[in-house]
Formats: structure tokens, sequence, C-alpha cells
């Protein structure tokens, strides 16, 4: 059994350095699957075929180069970044103020089609009331994108998407995004972008929920937002499926900010995290879940708002509102 249980590793070992040799900085698509396919070649005959002690031992020495090659492949700032990650957003913090550079605010006519726009936005952190979860669906199932938008008294609502940051005829890949494939970039942004982009251009299924999340609190977790802002500004990190994604940065940094509670496994099948939510007492409970799901979709009001000044409160008109 152990030696069934080490085999098992090997293999898992070797389908990971032959991703990571596909998925590597290597320039020329053809060199980077002929050496993918030498190595997969190399680890059946090492792992299945040969019985000799010293191919496993070749195999090891060959992944740990892999590994130090992987390693040593670090971000950048400095791609052909797509118009719409081309900015990257930072925040200076003087007391209560807040001024924004790069928030995103695009005038789209379709999905590629869309007037660029980045502005400034002055905010202050007295002024921070609440917070809203979007959840939204390329195709309703386990998995979906993620991000919050922090509620002001005095300001339109200020939303902060956690994504990939793709270079120009990149579009996401969930596999490639496992291998140092994209950087990482939170766009700041008006919710006429950020929200009316899904709903109204992609077509995705969007649900709105009003966390019942204290004002002082909201305003801890937008701190740690800006603080990240700031430090990816700086240093460019890259994406990660599993560990630097949408959600699981959400919970991390709701963590740092007094959230009480444990991993769930609707952190990574995000799709699912709007039930972790209602099940977890953080949304409004007086409806049953599926009702409250049903009055949270957001596109038909998003659509009839579309470029609307006042998007943000059409939007969330007739919402389920919390109690706190």
């Amino acid at each position: 059994m152990l030696t069934g249980i080490w085999l098992l590793c090997q293999v898992v070992l070797a389908i990971w350095a032959t991703l990571a040799i596909y998925y590597s900085n290597l320039p020329w698509a053809g060199l980077r699957l002929g050496l993918a396919g030498a190595f997969a070649a190399f680890s059946i005959w090492a792992l299945l075929l040969s019985r000799q002690r010293r191919m496993s031992i070749a195999f090891i020495v060959l992944f740990l180069g892999v590994v130090a090659w992987w390693i040593s492949i670090s971000p950048s700032h400095d791609r052909p970044w797509r118009p719409e990650v081309a900015v990257m957003p930072r925040a200076v913090i003087d007391g209560d103020h807040v001024r924004l550079t790069g928030v995103r605010n695009f005038d789209y006519r379709s999905r590629n089609d869309f007037t660029v726009r980045y502005e400034e936005r002055e905010l202050r952190l007295s002024h921070v009331t609440g917070l809203d979860f979007y959840v939204s669906y390329w195709s309703e199932g386990l998995v979906g994108h993620t991000f919050l938008s922090f509620i002001f008294d005095d300001a339109p609502p200020l939303s902060i998407s956690i994504e990939t940051r793709p270079e120009v005829g990149e579009g996401f890949a969930p596999i490639a995004s496992l291998f140092k494939q994209f950087e990482l970039i939170y766009v700041v942004g008006d919710e006429r972008d950020l929200v009316g982009v899904r709903a109204n251009h992609r077509r995705e299924a969007v649900y709105l929920y009003h966390l019942n999340t204290a004002p002082e609190n909201a305003r801890r977790l937008l701190l740690i937002y800006l603080e990240r802002i700031n430090e990816l500004a700086d240093r460019p990190e890259f994406y990660h499926l599993l560990s630097n994604n949408c959600t699981i940065n959400i919970v991390r940094y709701a963590n740092a900010a007094g959230r009480v509670g444990r991993f769930d496994i609707r952190h990574l099948f995000n799709g699912l995290f709007d039930s972790y939510l209602y099940h977890s007492g953080r949304v409004d409970t007086t409806l049953p879940y599926e009702e409250l799901r049903r009055r949270s979709q957001i596109n038909e009001a998003a659509q009839a708002a579309d470029a609307a000044p006042d998007f943000s409160e059409r939007i969330r008109a007739g919402l389920p509102t919390p109690t706190r």
C-alpha cells in the first residue's frame, strides 16, 4: 500500500510538472509543448515501465529542476494589458480622507465596444455605511465571480472586484491560472461599469445581496482592501485559482477585519457562496433561501437602468434588506 501511495504521489508530481512546463514562460508554444511531452514520456518510462531505482531518482532530480524554474518565473506590471485592466488603481489615505486613482468607469456599447475612462474619486471612510455582495455567473453552477460594493451616505457605491489581469488576446483559463499565467488586479470601479457590463453586455446572471455588516466593520474591511491595492500597485502578484482568487481573498480580508467563522467548502465552490452567507446569517434570513435568491437577481433592473446616473439606486429597489 505504501508503494502504491508513493507511486500515486509521483504521478501527481509528474502531471503538475508537465503542466508547469507547458504553461511556462518560454515564448514559443511549440517548444513548450515539445518539452512538456518529453517530460511526460520520460515520467511514464521512469515511474511505470522501468524497474531501475536510478530512473526514479532521475525523475526526482528533473522534477526539482522544473520546480526551481517555475519558482523563478516572476509577475510583472509591464505587459500589453487589455484596456479593462490596463490601469492599476492606487489609494492615498490621509486620515479619514481617501483619494483613489484608476477608478474604472467605462461606457459600454457592447462587451467589446466601449469608451475607456479612468477617474479619480475622493471619499471619506467615516461615511461608509454598509457592504453589498455580488455573485455573477457565466453559467449557473458551482463556480461564479464574487465581488463587493462599499456603500456611502455621501457618495455612490464603490465596487472592488478581484480579478485576473489578462493581456491583449487572452481570456480566462482555469487550469492556466494555476500556473502563473495571469497577474492579479483589484479593479476599482463604478457599479454602472463593473455590474452593468456583466448583467447587460456579458449576459451573466448577477445577484446582489445586502450584508448585515456593521459600518465600523465595513470601514475596517475597506482599509484592508485599500492597503492591498497599494501593495499590488507596488509589487505585482500572480492570480491563483485556489489560493489567490476573488472569493478566497474576500474571506481572508473579512477574517482580518474581524470575521468569526471557519473554512467552508463553499468558499472554493463560490457559486454557492450566497448559500453560505444565508446559512451563516450574514444576509436576510426572514425569507426562505430560494425566495431570497430569486428576489436578489438584478439582471432585469440592470438592463432597465443601463447607463442611467441612478443605476445603483435602481438595481437596489425592492431588494430584501437584513436587520443588523
